[in-house]
C-alpha cells in the first residue's frame, strides 16, 4: 500500500511538472506572438504616409440597449514629430465633418449650422473616432510606456480578415477602462472597441484602405460657412 502511494505521489508530481512547462510554453508563445503584432505596428506606423479609407462606427448604451451607427470616410496623414492630421466625413445618418489638428479637433454639424472646438483627448460623441487613429500614430515604446497590453487571442474581423486581438488597459487616468484592437497581419489597427466607465462602447472598423496616396494639408483646413454658430466642447 505504501508502494502504491509513493507511486500515485510520483505520478501526481510529474503530472504538476509537465502541466507546469506546457503553462510556461504556452505563456512564452503568447508573448513571442504579442511582440510579433507590436513588431508589425511598429513597422507599418513608420511605413505609412497617408491613408483613406472608410469607416464605421457603432456607439453601445447597454443601460438602455441601444446603439447609434455612424458611417463615412476618414483622411489620415501622419506629420513627422507631430500629431497625425485627421479628417472624417459622415455621411449617415447625418452629415457631420470632424478635423484634429494639433490635438484639437472641430466637428461640422452641416444641418444645425454648428460647429464644435475642443480637445482631441475630451472629444465625445462622433469626435470620438479619432481614438482609433491615435493608437496608429503611437510607437511601440509609447503602447508599452501607457498601456498594459495583453494578446487575447487570434480573431477574424468582419468573418474573413485574420487579426491579433490585443488589449489595452490605461495606466493612467484615461477616459475609457480598456480598449481592445484588432491588429492585421500588416500591423494594421482596423478595429476598436472603446469601454468607458459607465460600460458603454464605441467600436470604430476601417474597410476599403487606401495606403501611401498623395494627400493635400489643406484638406484638414475647415473652411466653415459665416452663419456658423461656434460651440465650445
Amino acid at each position: 500500500m505504501k508502494s502504491f502511494t509513493k507511486i500515485g505521489l510520483a505520478a501526481f508530481a510529474v503530472m504538476l511538472f509537465f502541466s507546469a512547462f506546457a503553462a510556461l510554453e504556452t505563456k512564452a508563445q503568447v508573448g513571442a506572438q504579442l511582440n510579433e503584432a507590436l513588431k508589425r505596428m511598429e513597422k507599418h506606423r513608420k511605413a505609412l504616409t497617408s491613408l483613406k479609407t472608410s469607416v464605421k462606427m457603432v456607439k453601445y448604451n447597454p443601460q438602455l440597449d441601444e446603439s447609434e451607427t455612424q458611417s463615412g470616410t476618414a483622411t489620415y496623414l501622419p506629420v513627422k514629430e507631430r500629431d497625425a492630421l485627421i479628417r472624417i466625413d459622415w455621411t449617415k445618418p447625418n452629415e457631420e465633418t470632424l478635423t484634429v489638428v494639433n490635438k484639437e479637433y472641430v466637428i461640422y454639424r452641416k444641418r444645425l449650422k454648428q460647429a464644435i472646438f475642443g480637445k482631441a483627448s475630451e472629444a465625445k460623441g462622433s469626435g470620438k473616432a479619432n481614438n482609433l487613429f491615435a493608437f496608429m500614430n503611437m510607437s511601440k515604446d509609447e503602447l508599452k510606456a501607457n498601456y498594459t497590453i495583453k494578446l487575447l487571442g487570434e480573431e477574424k474581423v468582419s468573418g474573413t480578415i485574420p487579426t491579433w486581438h490585443l488589449q489595452l488597459t490605461p495606466k493612467n487616468a484615461s477616459a475609457f477602462t480598456t480598449a481592445s484592437l484588432w491588429v492585421d497581419g500588416n500591423g494594421m489597427p482596423i478595429q476598436i472597441k472603446a469601454t468607458e466607465k459607465n460600460k458603454d462602447t464605441t467600436t470604430i472598423l476601417l474597410s476599403g484602405m487606401q495606403k501611401n496616396v498623395k494627400i493635400k494639408n489643406s484638406i484638414f483646413e475647415l473652411i466653415l460657412p459665416k452663419d456658423t454658430k461656434i460651440i465650445k466642447g
